[in-house]
């Protein structure tokens, strides 16, 4: 397996014991692929729930130009949540899943078909 098949098997494993999810592999994938290089730098892999610059990233670079949302009060609230689910407590929360969260959440798997 290569290293990206870990990390995706490692990202499935987090959204079925921390998120309580049954993950889409194939969109799962898809979001891991676009994700680039980052997830292989140890820092850039992960998302800080507190750092708010961070989920303004998150909020502008993934939701808005990725997916294509529009800037507005649901887009924090989807991604409060997505941090929930995620468990605050959890240090590691990996970006890839993160980002998969968000993409359900939203219902825009269509932007990765």
């Amino acid at each position: 397996m290569s290293k990206r098949d870990d990390l995706i098997a490692k990202y499935a494993d987090d959204l079925k014991n921390k998120c309580g999810m049954t993950p889409d592999m194939d969109l799962l994938t898809k979001v891991t692929i676009g994700c680039g290089p980052s997830i292989y730098n140890a820092d850039a892999a992960t998302v800080s729930g507190s750092d708010e610059s961070e989920l303004a990233t998150v909020k502008n670079n993934f939701l808005i130009k990725k997916l294509g949302l529009s800037d507005s009060s649901d887009l924090d609230k989807g991604i409060a949540s997505v941090i929930e689910t995620y468990g605050k407590s959890n240090r590691n929360k990996y970006r890839a899943v993160v980002y998969y969260m968000l993409t359900k959440h939203f219902n825009k798997e269509s932007v990765y078909k």
